[in-house]
């Protein structure tokens, strides 16, 4: 009997297929569809410091401006207490998530400023998740602002937020940083219990015809997955934590590819959105089968198993094989 189990952040799993960040958790009935069809857990989609700061405040705006108004008419202003904010809707789906599943619900806040983080990671964990995601997604475009204040900003609130959790913490980071190796060593000593690589930054296109900026968001593919593989398999063994491999995920081949580098599960979000929950059962066939052919007994076996430390050649992951793979260009006919 192949065993596809893992471990992840503490929680024990049933297979390394967990559903990332995404709209499928804002439905009760699609997470539940996820959980019926094979995903071993399932990460909330997040809850944007933007969000809670906008409509904080528009209500204080909208309670002070009243204030100056008789106090028959505050009597019909909405009880802050009640006031339906976007914090309040995310604590109830975590909540709701938790009633209606049996695997576990990781929420996720996406924020990089420090204050009100440490009571809103506080209220996700008394709301029922079983871990937390943080999202340390930030575009630095003040050119007066350096990449070791970034940093340490981003080190300081990990630091924050794990103090005000007792629940397991995972960061999803950005690749684009300096020495990612150095970074993610220090997020760990900060606290941070896993990894998540990697974040995918939203990037803007041009409309030509009306001359407009064009929000949308490509959906990977998996040639999205050499990046986080790459990274995975340097960091494994040398800083002592969880990896969570998202980005380019789509068959069995992906997530085996990512046991092998290292990585306790596979995070999908494109692939369910593109294909729908009953995709799940053929990727964790296709992994049974190549795991049965190769006489593989579990998935703990192989993790690691390609890892930086544990390859015959370990330059292949370095700048050495840079210029391998440019001479295979000349050698072409």
């Amino acid at each position: 009997m192949i065993d596809l189990s893992t471990t992840y952040l503490g929680l024990a799993l049933k297979n390394p297929l967990v559903a990332s960040a995404s709209p499928l958790s804002k439905k009760v009935e699609k997470a539940k569809q996820l959980e019926e069809a094979g995903i071993a857990a399932i990460v909330m989609y997040s809850l944007f410091e933007e969000q809670i700061i906008h409509e904080s405040l528009e209500l204080d705006h909208f309670l002070t401006r009243a204030a100056d108004f008789s106090a028959e008419v505050r009597s019909y202003l909405p009880d802050t207490g009640v006031y339906s904010l976007e914090p309040d809707k995310y604590l109830n789906q975590v909540s709701a998530l938790k009633k209606a599943l049996t695997i576990p619900v990781i929420g996720s806040l996406n924020g990089v400023s420090h204050g009100g983080w440490t009571r809103y990671a506080r209220q996700i964990q008394d709301a029922g998740a079983d871990a937390l995601e943080l999202n340390l997604y930030y575009v630095a475009t003040d050119p007066d602002l350096n990449g070791q204040e970034i940093e340490d900003a981003q080190v300081e609130l990990v630091s924050e937020v794990k103090s005000a959790i007792t629940i397991p913490l995972a960061v999803k980071l950005s690749p684009f940083v300096t020495s990612l190796s150095n970074f993610a060593q220090r997020l760990v000593k900060a606290g941070a219990d896993g990894l998540v690589l990697f974040n995918r930054f939203y990037q803007p296109d041009f409309d030509l015809d009306e001359l407009e900026i064009l929000h949308s968001l490509e959906l990977s593919t998996s040639a999205d997955l050499r990046l986080p593989l790459r990274w995975i398999s340097i960091l494994r063994g040398k800083i002592n934590a969880d990896y969570a491999l998202t980005s380019g995920v789509h068959s069995a081949q992906d997530v085996l590819k990512a046991m092998m580098a290292g990585a306790n599960v596979a995070m999908m979000a494109s692939f369910l959105l593109h294909n729908g929950a009953q995709a799940i059962p053929s990727i964790l066939n296709d992994l049974q089968t190549w795991m049965q052919e190769r006489e593989y007994q579990s998935i703990h076996q192989m993790q690691g198993s390609m890892s930086q430390r544990s390859v015959a050649e370990p330059s292949a992951f370095e700048r050495a094989n840079y210029m391998r793979v440019l001479s295979s260009f000349r050698d072409l006919p």
